[in-house]
This record gives C-alpha cells, structure tokens and sequence, in this order.
C-alpha cells in the first residue's frame, strides 16, 4: 500500500512527490505524459524565482530529472475513480487497483461539463475506459467521443473486439485511426436510452450504439473522487491543502486561481507535508 498517491505530473505534483519522498513515505506519481500540459506548450516561462526565460518544455523537464533523481515513481495510466475504503483509499488505474493511505489531488483544470445521461448511464453502456470495459463489447456496436489524440489508441483497442465503431472526435489533426472505425464529425448532444444505453444524440445525426465510451485527458475531479467538495468549480481547500474528505489532499490549478507554478509547487509542498503529518497521525 502506498503512503501517498498523487494525481496529475505537472508541477504541483510533481513538488508533492519531492516532499513526501524526502520524508521518506512510498509516493507514486499518477498523471498523463507532461507534454500534453499547458505549461509544457509554453514558449517562455518569465514569472518563476530562478528560471529567467525558461521554456515550459525545459522547466517540467528539469522538475521530473529532480524527481526521478531522488526516488519518485511514476506510473502511466489514467485514474479512473478513487474509492473510499474506510482508512485509505483505491484507486482503479485503468482496472489495476491500488491502494493509498491518503490522496493529493493535482489534476489541474478539468471541465466539469457531462452530458445529460452521462452520469445517468455510468456503468450501463457509458465507460471512461475502453481497454478496461471494451471486452464487454465484443460483437457489438460502440462509439467513443475523444478530446484528444490520446484516445485515438483506445478508439483503435475497440475496433479490435467490437462489430462496428464510431469515433467523435473533438479535436482536429487525427494521426493514427484503424481504418475500420468510422469518423464522425460531429458534436455530442445527449446520451439516451431505457434501462442501459441505446443512443448517442449529435447535433447533426443520432447513432445507435451499445455502449459511449467518453475519454478526456482528465477525468472531472467530481466523477474521479465522489463527495469532493467544489468552490466555484474548483477544489475547495484550508490553508493546509486539506479537502473536505479525510487524507485527502489538493494543490495546484485544480484549486482555483491563480494558475501559476509558484503558487502550485508551494501547494503541492504544503500538501505533502500535511500528508505526511496525517501518516504520522494515523499509524
């Protein structure tokens, strides 16, 4: 079981894995490859104590040499939900469980929208994950709406076990689609059906499926860790980066304004050592 799991590679967690390795708890970093964060697109970063003109690209660079030079490890997979377990938590990873006495949420901003029966059809034919619920599907007829390239492997993963797929993509220059998944450009309405789904509604046309499967770069923190407490769509947080769940913990962008690496690297330290102390507390 892991002392501290962190959500999200950018600089907020990346600081919390530093401090909660040099206080000698098992951290694991959770997050999506660097190079698809804001501040990794950012031509020159002007703003941050030391690092006069640096490129984002350069900075993330250097604060994951830091962090893997001292201990921290990663592990490539999205988080899909995190489950309450009593005195820690599980986290599903892309159907690999893992267990965490306590959470640092650092996921950055996620767009909270859903659309209507998403929520309603969770786990009766609307999934996060195609490799983890695609099986479900073999012989039958998907469609899986991406925000981003990262979805065009799981897209691909689908037409290996389903009869027919769509893919919506909301996003332009696809690269790498298996020719046998039609493309459907277009704009996701509503998700319908009775006791399990039937339907994707889009703007211009209406597909009949068996199952949605809705893959964004992050998962929406209410959907990743049911009964967090929001504040004008941001993780509402105390001075110590405590959230309203017990060990559980919040920094960087994911807390709101301003979004800015000073502010989320001090978050994330604070975040861990409070983590840390809550370890000390509970043994």
């Amino acid at each position: 079981m892991l002392d501290i799991a962190i959500i999200g590679s950018g600089p907020a967690g990346l600081s919390a894995a530093i401090n909660g390795v040099i206080r000698n708890k098992t951290v694991k970093v959770f997050g999506n490859d660097p190079t698809t964060s804001y501040i990794y697109k950012a031509e020159k970063v002007d703003n941050y104590l030391g690092m006069v003109g640096v490129s984002g690209k350069d900075m993330i660079e250097q604060f994951i040499t830091h962090a893997k030079e001292i201990g921290v490890e990663f592990h490539t997979g999205k988080v899909i939900e995190i489950f309450p377990m009593g005195d820690s938590y599980t986290l599903n990873v892309e159907n690999t469980f893992i267990e965490a006495k306590t959470i640092i949420l650092a996921n950055g901003i996620t767009k909270e929208r859903v659309l209507p029966g998403e929520n309603e059809f969770l786990g009766r034919g609307v999934s996060y994950c195609a490799t983890c619920d695609g099986p479900l599907y073999r012989g039958k007829t998907t469609v899986l709406v991406g925000d981003s390239e990262m979805a065009e492997e799981e897209v691909n993963y689908l037409a290996e076990v389903c009869e027919k797929v769509y893919y919506v993509p909301l996003y332009k220059n696809l690269e790498h689609i298996d020719s046998k998944v039609q493309i459907v450009i277009d704009k996701p309405v509503a998700i319908n059906g009775d006791s399990v789904v039937t339907n994707l509604q889009l703007k211009e046309n209406d597909l009949n499926v068996d199952g949605v499967f809705i893959i964004k770069q992050n998962i929406p923190t209410t959907q990743l860790l049911k009964d967090i407490e929001l504040e004008d769509k941001a993780i509402k947080v105390n001075q110590f980066m405590e959230t309203n769940l017990p060990g559980v913990y919040a920094a960087g962008d994911c807390t709101g304004r301003p979004y800015q690496v000073a502010k989320a690297v001090g978050q994330g330290t604070t975040a861990a050592l409070q983590a840390v102390s809550y370890l000390h507390k509970h043994q």
